[in-house]
């Protein structure tokens, strides 16, 4: 049972809970692209990129070389993974 809190518009009440909005968390998709590169996260973005949520995780590896990976945000795909 859901429980409306006042002024809350229930077009958006577990709006979240339909598919086009689940996605993987950005922990998950840090922990997904340091497999593809294991290394250091340095900055990670949520964003839409040819129209598809995706991860942009920058990882610093041991050797200093600093890779960008690209994981979709809903299935947790990585799409993919470039020296930058």
């Amino acid at each position: 049972m859901n429980q409306q809190r006042e002024g809350q518009n229930p077009n958006w009440v577990n709006h979240w809970q339909h598919p086009q909005y689940r996605r993987i968390s950005m922990e998950q998709a840090n922990e997904i692209a340091l497999r593809q590169v294991p290394g250091q996260v340095v900055k990670a973005e949520l964003e839409y990129d040819d129209g598809i949520l995706i991860y942009e995780i920058d990882i610093r590896n041991e050797q200093g070389h600093k890779y960008e990976v690209k994981v979709d945000a809903v299935t947790g795909e990585v799409l993919r993974v470039k020296l930058d």
